[in-house]
């Protein structure tokens, strides 16, 4: 409806017809004359004694979406109350105007009813069975495309961008080994002072060397890293991923004939299962420092007879075994950050609480791995 520079001021006119009652609007309608116009609709509403009612809108020289919306309201509430309420107009854009607002049914919303507790508990394990299934058909698929894409890779080398792996490296791993090592440095302190208190008490003080190497290089070293990484890697995919997606520059990448495997994911899962075992690696290194540093100072136990009880309780074999573990703990946590950045929709809501699933989930699959690794070294006798 066009705006002319001089309206009418709003007006709704009473008449009774028998057993019906006829409200007739004139005048303009619009966001201008909301408070008058909802002035005159509650003045009609106070007095209504009518089942049917009709209202007349053929006199209206302006109407918006807040006059629309006003008008619309007014209807449902009566209908609530058991009355009839037509609209009676000639202009076609009224209808579009009355038929929008009450597709958009801003006033009703659908509720939620309680029902059953444990109905609805059982509803919502199916609900997350489901997402769990999608979630596993979502990281095939992605797993498919990035095979596609290593598999042609293989033939045209140049498709691999190792600038993007470069910088996605650098982002990963170089960038997180301060707080690799800092909180590595504390929980190996942390074990050797724990361990130390209780293995005092028997004189065998000296087998906290032994405890805190094995515990670190096959345990704690592996999972404390991929956890941190999880939390400050994964995050910051998910949330990299989820903000072209809300920018539509994903969308664009594919109608410029580019993949987005190829482009966005593969470098950051390349350069995540590199960087991983290199700071798991770092992390023992702090962790046993930390344990060193600690015994030294709370055991007594001199740094050369530290060094010789390790030499003599780990191997190379219990390095690798953590070691091992980060590609497999690194892909996991690239394929879950990247798969819940591309299901990040057009909202800032969207962005956060597909970030913050991305980390839980990460953290909880290095877990389930860690613990499959553990009983398969354990069945090998490794």
């Amino acid at each position: 409806m066009k705006l002319t520079d001089k309206m009418d001021a709003p007006d709704l006119v009473t008449a009774e017809d028998g057993a019906l009652l006829l409200l007739t609007a004139s005048g303009a309608w619009g966001i201008r004359q909301g408070s008058t116009c909802e002035k005159l609709i509650n003045q009609a509403a106070s007095r209504l004694r009518h089942s049917v009612i009709r209202v007349d809108l053929k006199a209206v020289s302006f109407l918006d979406t807040a006059g629309a919306w006003l008008l619309q309201r007014f209807q449902m509430e009566q209908a609530e109350q058991g009355r009839e309420v037509k609209f009676i107009y000639e202009d076609e854009r009224f209808d579009i105007l009355l038929k929008e607002v009450d597709r958009q049914d801003v006033d009703n919303p659908t509720e939620e009813h309680s029902g059953n507790s444990f109905v609805n508990y059982l509803e919502a394990v199916g609900e997350a069975t489901r997402q769990l299934g999608r979630d596993t058909r979502d990281i095939l698929a992605m797993l498919g495309g990035l095979t596609a894409t290593i598999t042609a890779a293989a033939t045209h080398p140049s498709r691999l961008r190792p600038i993007s792996i470069g910088v996605q490296f650098q982002r990963s791993c170089m960038g997180a080994v301060p707080i690799v090592c800092l909180m590595s440095f504390l929980i190996g302190g942390i074990i050797a002072q724990q361990g130390g208190f209780y293995l005092k008490q028997f004189g065998a003080e000296i087998f906290v060397v032994d405890l805190s190497g094995i515990l670190v290089l096959r345990e704690i070293g592996v999972i404390l890293t991929a956890i941190m990484v999880a939390g400050r890697s994964g995050s910051a995919y998910t949330a990299e991923l989820g903000s072209m997606k809300m920018q539509e520059e994903i969308d664009a990448l594919q109608v410029t004939g580019l993949r987005v495997t190829e482009v966005l994911i593969l470098p950051r899962l390349v350069a995540l299962m590199i960087a991983l075992p290199i700071l798991v690696f770092l992390a023992n290194i702090a962790a046993l420092f930390g344990a060193g540093l600690t015994c030294w100072w709370y055991l007594g136990i001199v740094p050369h007879s530290f060094i010789a009880q390790l030499q003599a309780a780990v191997t190379v074999d219990t390095l690798m075994v953590g070691i091992v573990k980060a590609p497999f703990m690194a892909l996991i946590i690239g394929l879950i950050a990247c798969m819940e950045g591309m299901k990040v929709e057009g909202s800032s809501e969207s962005l956060g609480r597909h970030t913050t699933v991305s980390v839980v989930k990460a953290i909880f699959m290095v877990i389930v791995v860690d613990g499959v690794f553990a009983v398969f070294f354990a069945s090998i006798g490794f």
